[in-house]
């Protein structure tokens, strides 16, 4: 890809992201990832529309009259996309395929953080960390994101979540919001290891699946071929029983992945490849939003 198109690309997923984020989602990011706590601001002499109960009796004593201390939420949070690039992102039965939707969401969670002054880093996995971009803070640091996501051709082919979990609990020591966006088609399973990083973090899965790895349309015989390990099969896609195994097969797969998530305590967002993605995201702002 040549630079001037890179930048073009950058710049349209930017513009798309923000008008998003400015209408609806900016807001609703700050009621919901609220800061690591509070933290001393100042102390000043008791007013009467002061609470009794923030009274510093220590400072009171000495200057012998009320004394509160004041104090301010420590607004500044740690934000990590964690985002899948194994071989499966490039399907999509539509006009974008899953990796497209993936680098479209990531942006617009970065740029919500980033207008919240929180700090956004990036790690970039298939069945081994591909790329580990520290937290920062700032418009620059966004569009350095989207450009690697953008222009980064990954190594391996498989999905390997526990590589990409255990790496970021190594990697990132103090609490941080992770958003875990993949397909979560993965080559071994990961709940255990998902425990572990959501108590340490907030893990929150934003699952991107085309309608096709749900159910397939009656069509001609194919031979498919798995992109992550090359196996090949055939499907006959005319026959009604080889079509409901099919969809009883995806459906108990996803649904089993979802049950992980719930047993870990891990929010999943569900998304579908090439349909809107801005209400599914809405509505796990308010369901977190009513949480709180």
């Amino acid at each position: 890809m040549l630079p001037a198109e890179l930048f073009r690309k950058v710049r349209k997923i930017e513009i798309k992201t923000r008008r998003i984020v400015d209408e609806i989602t900016g807001g609703a990011y700050r009621s919901v990832f609220k800061g690591r706590g509070i933290e001393f601001d100042e102390v000043r002499e008791y007013t009467v529309n002061d609470d009794v109960r923030d009274i510093d009796w220590n400072v009171t004593a000495r200057m012998g009259a009320p004394y509160i201390k004041k104090y301010v939420e420590e607004r500044e949070l740690t934000v990590i996309m964690a985002v899948d690039a194994s071989a499966s992102g490039a399907f999509g039965s539509g006009n974008a395929a899953k990796r497209d939707q993936a680098i479209e969401i990531a942006a617009l969670l970065a740029f919500s953080a980033i207008r919240n002054q929180d700090r956004v880093g990036l790690l970039i996995f298939t069945d081994r960390t591909e790329l580990y971009l520290p937290p920062r803070s700032g418009r620059g640091n966004g569009l350095r994101l989207i450009r690697e996501l953008l222009a980064f051709h990954p190594t391996g082919t498989g999905t390997d979540i526990n590589v990409a979990l255990k790496d970021l609990i190594q990697a990132q020591k103090k609490k941080a919001v992770i958003f875990l966006i993949s397909d979560l088609i993965a080559d071994a399973g990961f709940e255990k290891t998902l425990k572990i990083a959501n108590k340490r973090h907030d893990v929150i899965a934003a699952r991107i699946l085309d309608p096709l790895e749900l159910h397939w349309p009656r069509s001609a015989g194919l031979m498919l071929e798995d992109a992550e390990n090359g196996n090949t099969a055939f499907f006959p896609g005319r026959e009604t029983a080889a079509l409901a195994a099919y969809a009883d097969a995806a459906g108990s797969y996803h649904q089993a992945v979802a049950e992980t998530c719930r047993r870990a305590k891990v929010d999943m967002i569900d998304l579908r490849c090439g349909e809107d993605y801005v209400k599914p995201l809405i509505r796990f702002f308010k369901q977190r939003q009513g949480k709180r």
